[in-house]
């Protein structure tokens, strides 16, 4: 029945702007007009307003990859004729709203701030055609939109598999066309440690790269026996920052600790409880290079050797936080914190002796204590800390932001102790689950369509009012473990960003998803225009069940 849909919707693709508008997500207030506009080399983009030239050269921009259309940008044009960026001032308790009305006069897209303007803009380009001209035809309608959510995230991991500068901003472009204002970057792990500290350069010497990479799924068919890895220097970073400023996109790095922390420790092994001990390789893994001494992980999975709670640690990360809080100038900082094993600690005199001293029950406490001494002195900075879930174990720290990746659990009992939250559950949010029955390429598991996605709400039916208000917003997750090409990536985001985008978006009560999938099939025609390798399981009759939308 999905193939005859399909048929039959495909039929009409191109006659959607006639009857509705393509745009994902869907505003709140949309109304379809008579007619068209034309956009061609005439036409000038005209700024009213401080502030508004990101939205114009954007724009310009994109027109002339697109078409080749050169617009010219002008503050003192007549609004006859052309498209005109001002604000307008809106009672919205979330900014970022915007209006457009576009009629046989022209386009005009007004927000209540900078970033508002842009989305109007992101609206306004999904309503170009697919094809090179010199002249665009537009549909005429009229817009009034806003976001729900605060928080709108996408997540990369870059320390798995390492990603060019060139494709981060590329991800940075797909994060700004979904109308979303979050790019969290995963920089370290066992596996990889991806940022320049000047401070510390055995980071990038040493922690930056590993001896080999398992093959296939773990524990794996063998090892590529190939040094692999790579970072980003602080000039890269910065240029990446400004390009993700410059599209109102807030990038929000992590450094992962206490646990996850392989690659930091072998290139300073004073950061472990046994300097002195080798790394422990997991049975079955075949290893390449010397098992001797501290070693950046080649595998995937969670390892026992994490930072010890000393001095020194303390004293490496605060230098360590020291330099990325120059570069980011992002309100918060993610610090990790999910999936400590306690093993090594357990075993440690120091870290027995320490919980003693500082009157805590155990080693989760002890985690605890670790998590608000990084927390303490972030804040003493003007940061805020988010973490994944497990900070809650032990007690939260005091300001922290917790990020719910192991169902909604964590994000519900934070919301209750007036903690805010972003919620990503993994059964929704990880966009390294498999798309369809039959995907014939490797992932880390899990079945999460596109359906599935569209039909998560970030706020839990367990939340009250007040409680709900805690809630930030979402994010989806990408960790790289089985993506070794920026294609891989493209194939497992898309269409679930789509989908997601909505979620984020658009009013809790105008998401409809059979609406949803008219406006999907112009999306994807969309990708194609953009060169896109998008997945095409939404396709697959095998994955047309209603049992993707249950809540897990």
């Amino acid at each position: 029945m999905k193939y005859l849909f399909l048929a039959i919707s495909c039929l009409f693709s191109f006659a959607l702007l006639a009857q509705q508008s393509p745009i994902i997500p869907q505003p709140a207030e949309l109304k379809m007009g008579q007619g068209n506009f034309i956009v061609s080399n005439k036409t000038i983009i005209v700024t009213k307003g401080g502030g508004l030239d990101k939205s114009a050269s954007f724009l310009q921009a994109y027109v002339k990859k697109m078409y080749g259309l050169v617009l010219p940008v002008s503050s003192t044009a007549d609004h006859k004729g052309n498209i005109v960026l001002s604000y307008a001032r809106m009672d919205y308790s979330i900014p970022g709203a915007y209006q457009m009305e576009i009629d046989k006069n022209g386009v005009v897209i007004e927000g209540d701030n900078e970033a508002g303007v842009f989305y109007g803009v992101q609206s306004l380009i999904q309503l170009f055609p697919f094809s090179k001209s010199t002249s665009l035809s537009i549909p005429q309608l009229s817009v009034k939109d806003q976001p729900r959510f605060a928080y709108r995230g996408m997540h990369l991991d870059v320390a798995r598999h390492f990603f060019p500068v060139d494709f981060i901003k590329k991800y940075i472009d797909f994060i700004a066309m979904h109308k979303m204002n979050t790019f969290h970057w995963h920089l370290t792990e066992d596996q990889g440690w991806r940022i320049e500290i000047k401070k510390y350069p055995k980071l990038t010497e040493i922690g930056a790269y590993r001896n080999g990479t398992t093959i296939g799924r773990y524990p794996g068919t063998g090892n590529t026996n190939t040094r692999y890895g790579g970072y980003y220097t602080q000039e890269q970073i910065k240029e990446i920052v400004k390009y993700a400023a410059d599209r109102y996109v807030e990038v929000i790095p992590e450094i992962e600790l206490p646990g996850h922390s392989s690659a930091a420790i072998a290139a300073y092994p004073e950061l472990s409880c046994f300097p002195d001990s080798s790394t422990k390789v997991p049975a079955k893994v075949a290893w390449n290079g010397t098992r001797t001494g501290k070693q950046v992980q080649q595998t995937w999975g969670v390892f026992e050797d994490v930072f010890a709670p000393t001095e020194t640690t303390f004293k490496f990360l605060e230098n360590v936080f020291d330099e990325v809080i120059q570069l980011f100038p992002s309100k918060y900082i993610h610090i990790g914190g999910d999936e400590c094993p306690k093993e090594a600690w357990k075993k440690s005199v120091f870290c027995q002796q320490l919980i003693k001293e500082k009157g805590l029950k155990d080693e989760h406490e002890l985690q605890s204590y670790f998590i608000q001494r990084v927390e303490k002195y972030l804040n003493s900075k003007g940061k805020q800390i988010i973490g994944w879930d497990e900070i809650l174990e032990g007690g939260l720290a005091p300001n922290a932001t917790v990020m719910s990746w192991r169902g909604e659990k964590g994000g519900i009992e934070a919301a209750k102790q007036k903690h805010n939250v972003i919620m990503t559950p993994g059964g929704w949010m990880y966009f390294d689950h498999k798309q369809s029955k039959n995907e014939d390429s490797v992932t880390i598991g899990g079945y999460t369509t596109v359906q599935k996605v569209y039909s998560y709400d970030p706020i839990p039916n367990t939340l009250s009012a007040e409680e709900a208000k805690y809630v930030l917003g979402a994010q989806a997750n990408v960790w790289t473990e089985y993506m070794t090409n920026t294609s891989k990536v493209e194939y497992q985001i898309f269409p679930r960003m789509s989908a997601l985008s909505e979620v984020l978006w658009t009013p809790k009560e105008k998401k409809d998803w059979s609406n949803f999938e008219k406006r999907l099939l112009h999306q994807f025609k969309r990708y194609d225009w953009m060169g896109l390798n998008y997945s095409k399981a939404y396709f697959d009759p095998a994955n047309n069940s209603t049992e993707t939308t249950k809540k897990p």
